[in-house]
């Protein structure tokens, strides 16, 4: 499995993408999120699926850039692009997939922001090579293991989020799932995108870098639970008075 993050808020994008490969019995760490320079642009793709299907569509989709020195005008067009490079692996590859017994499959969440982009842009992108974009009305898009990091962003984030909080409840949604299964793992890869500054930045953090504030966020949760009012509860649990002893 694997566990990939896209958030998109009013300041720019948050990418988090960790690294466990699991092949058979296997697993080893290897990068899951990419960044392509085009024109004085940057975007990123960060994939979940085959890692064959993967790797190919990456150097199909750079080949286009470097050797026909694709430009692009608008985010979209990029994301269709690489939608492109998906099909011509599917009409590459499935067959003999399938035969082998693998389902084709490929999910790609796309971001960045083209020289004539009001904004910055994040897409969602399917095996098919079809897309969608993630906006103010999606917020964010896991792919892979989806099920334990969803309740904090779907309680928490808005459009209006500030980019830091943003990245703060990414990675408490990252947290949530790496401690709750034992198919997502660090590191992770990091990427960051502000709003009109054409470049993307990235960072590894390892568990290590990460343990001081999963720790914290443990503590805080512990308080806010002792903190519920428990009027709620006495028909239910007795509840000794503060005086007795």
């Amino acid at each position: 499995m694997t566990y990939c993050l896209g958030i998109t808020v009013k300041e720019g994008i948050i990418a988090i993408a960790d690294t466990r490969i699991t092949a058979g019995n296997e697993m080893y760490s290897n990068k899951k999120i990419s960044i392509h320079e085009i024109k004085d642009h940057s975007l990123f793709i960060m994939t979940a699926g085959l890692r064959s299907v993967r790797d190919k569509a990456v150097i199909y989709f750079n080949q286009t850039v470097e050797e026909q020195e694709a430009a692009y005008n608008y985010m979209h067009e990029a994301a269709t692009a690489f939608g492109q490079m998906l099909k011509k692996v599917a009409n590459e590859d499935r067959e003999t997939l399938e035969k082998e017994g693998y389902q084709f499959n490929l999910h790609a969440i796309v971001g960045g922001q083209m020289p004539k982009d009001a904004t910055h842009k994040l897409f969602l992108i399917f095996p098919e090579g079809n897309w969608i974009e993630i906006n103010d009305g999606l917020k964010y898009q896991i792919i892979g293991n989806s099920n334990y990091g969803k309740p904090l962003l779907n309680r928490n984030l808005n459009h209006d989020t500030s980019l830091k909080d943003a990245l703060k409840m990414g990675f408490l949604s990252f947290d949530a799932t790496q401690v709750s299964t034992n198919d997502v793992d660090y590191p992770i890869d990091v990427v960051v995108y502000e709003k009109d500054s054409f470049k993307a930045k990235e960072v590894r953090l390892y568990k290590e870098d990460m343990q001081k504030i999963s720790d914290e966020w443990n503590i805080a949760l512990r308080n806010s639970l002792e903190s519920i009012d428990e009027e709620w509860m006495k028909s239910l649990i007795s509840v000794p008075s503060p005086t007795s002893k």
